[in-house]
């Protein structure tokens, strides 16, 4: 995308309750956007809301985004 990233991920929650879920997903927000050094704001959900497949949408220089996640994933592997 033009102003950012889509990106598919695997969220395992604590429990299958939606109060549950809807915690997790916006931890999961709120744990990317830091670790991009994003607003908040600029990643959100854009389909899974209710299962583990979630598809981000994380707004920014795409260029960046791309550099600092596989930055981030080769930190963790």
């Amino acid at each position: 995308m033009a102003d950012g990233l889509a990106l598919d991920v695997r969220l395992t929650s604590r429990g299958g309750r939606d109060a549950i879920e809807g915690q997790a997903n916006d931890a999961l927000c709120r744990l990317l956007a830091h670790e991009l050094g994003l607003a908040p704001r600029q990643v959100e959900i854009t389909a899974g809301e209710g299962t583990r497949i979630k598809r981000l949408r994380i707004a920014g220089d795409p260029r960046m985004l791309e550099a600092t996640l596989d930055r981030l994933t080769k930190g963790s592997a």
